[in-house]
Parts: C-alpha cells; sequence; structure tokens
C-alpha cells in the first residue's frame, strides 16, 4: 500500500493535512514547523513550491510565495528540503507547485528527485487530466501519487475523469476562487462532496478557506481529510509562531477526533 493510501486506510479516521510555503518566512522555520506538525497529529504535509504566478492562491500564500522566491528558494532547493524533511517525519509529503516550474525542471528528472527526495505526491492546480497523461506514466512508474482537483464548477464528465485519473485522493476546491481565510464555508459544500462521492470510491479532501476548528468539523462531517493552507501561513507570521501554530493544529486535531469517536459510537 502506498503511502497516502495508508493515511486513509484507517477507518473512520479524518486526515489533517496542512499547507505551507517553503522557505517562509524562512528555511529554517520550515525545517522546524513540518516536524511539529507531524508531531501534533497532521497526517500529511503539503509543501508549497514557490512561484511568480500562484493562480490558485489568494494573497495571503500569494506573499508567502514571493517572500520564499526573495528568500532564494527555487525547485532544486525545495527537493533539497524535503529530502530532510523525509528523514525527519514519517507522515507523508507532498508538493503542491505548478506545471511550469515542472516542465522546466524536466518532467523525468523532477519525479526522480522526488523520488529520491522522500516526497509521495504532487498537487498541479493547473495541470488538467486531459493534460496529464505524460506526468501521471512518469509519476505511477515512480510511485508518486498525481493528486487532481475538482471545483463545485466541474461537470458530471470531469468529477468522473478525475475520479479515474486521481492518486492517493481527490482534492475537492470548497470554493470557485483562490486560496485563503474565509467567515464560513460555501452552502453548496455538502452538495459538491455528495455529487463526487456518487462516482467515486476515492478519498475526498477538501481544501480552500478552512480557517478554524469549527469549519475543520463541518468539512469532516462530509468529507475524508481536510487541508488547510492560509490560515497556517498567517500564524507563521506570528512572533511565537511554532507556538501559535502547535495549538491551533491541536484544537483542529481534537476536533476532527471528536468525530471520529461519535461516528465510531454510532
Amino acid at each position: 500500500m502506498k503511502r497516502i493510501a495508508s493515511v486513509f486506510s484507517r477507518p473512520e479516521h479524518k486526515a489533517l493535512i496542512p499547507y505551507v510555503t517553503v522557505g517562509y518566512p524562512g528555511i529554517e522555520a520550515t525545517l522546524e514547523v513540518v516536524p511539529l506538525l507531524a508531531s501534533a497529529g497532521c497526517d500529511i504535509v503539503e509543501l508549497g513550491i514557490p512561484f511568480s504566478d500562484p493562480l490558485a492562491d489568494g494573497a495571503t500564500i500569494q506573499k508567502a510565495s514571493f517572500q520564499a522566491l526573495q528568500n532564494g528558494v527555487t525547485p532544486a532547493l525545495c527537493l533539497e528540503i524535503a529530502g530532510q524533511l523525509s528523514q525527519k517525519v514519517d507522515i507523508p509529503l507532498v508538493f503542491m507547485t505548478y506545471f511550469n516550474p515542472v516542465f522546466s525542471y524536466g518532467l523525468e528528472k523532477f519525479c526522480n528527485d522526488c523520488a529520491s527526495s522522500g516526497v509521495n505526491g504532487l498537487i498541479i492546480p493547473d495541470l488538467p487530466p486531459e493534460e496529464g497523461s505524460k506526468l501521471e506514466a512518469i509519476t505511477r512508474e515512480k510511485g508518486i501519487d498525481l493528486i487532481y482537483l475538482l471545483a463545485p464548477t466541474s461537470t458530471e464528465e470531469r468529477i468522473k475523469l478525475v475520479a479515474e485519473r486521481s492518486q492517493g485522493f481527490i482534492y475537492l476546491v470548497s470554493v470557485a476562487g483562490v486560496t485563503g481565510t474565509r467567515v464560513g464555508l460555501s452552502s453548496g459544500l455538502e452538495t459538491f462532496v455528495n455529487r463526487v462521492r456518487k462516482v467515486t470510491a476515492q478519498p475526498l479532501c477538501v481544501g480552500f478557506g478552512i480557517s478554524t476548528p469549527e469549519q475543520a468539523g463541518r468539512v469532516a462531517l462530509m468529507a475524508d481529510g481536510v487541508i488547510i493552507g492560509s490560515r497556517l501561513i498567517q500564524l507563521m507570521e506570528t512572533d511565537d509562531q511554532l507556538k501559535s501554530v502547535d495549538t491551533f493544529v491541536k484544537e483542529v486535531r481534537s476536533v476532527l477526533d471528536k468525530f471520529t469517536k461519535k461516528t465510531k459510537r454510532h
């Protein structure tokens, strides 16, 4: 069983998947926060490779990506950092990136280096499945999961295509928009999740806009995993960044665990 699949093999367990931008606010912060996230109860960590045109990201992650680029972070350095982190944590690591950096690096070389660095999956928001067959073939050969995204605007045809092609899990974008903290969840989220659930047994993880433990708990009622990014980036900007992140993540994990126990009792 692949490492990402093993996360979802635990009955009723709800996966907690945080996102951090590699090199923000500094490289040392990334090396410190990822082991902390693992020890606080996270199941998978998304490592964002900073990019100059992050079209799926809102202001918070755009700012973090820009600063990381200013800090000299490159895809090669991200791979090096992932290699260090894979020696420190026992949970899967996934790169969140865009197609241009991967293409510029070289598809085969990038996947080879991902495998060597202990990276278990790739999320590439601007790579649709219609154009992903070449990268899919390489990632399958290297044992890396290529994870596709679906949005509330996705057609039934697109949902079926992604259900057939996505590996590891399917990333459900909670809103038709970019990443960022939001006051509430979309009123149509449950309907969207149910639409996808009807056509696949793949794990479904929801991201974009989840910023409180309460929101995470509501998502856990519908999906198999919760993805949180912008809120964690904001906490990384505070004076006591590691303590703030640790407290927040443990609160979210506690809410998800309560949901799991409640489900088991019933």
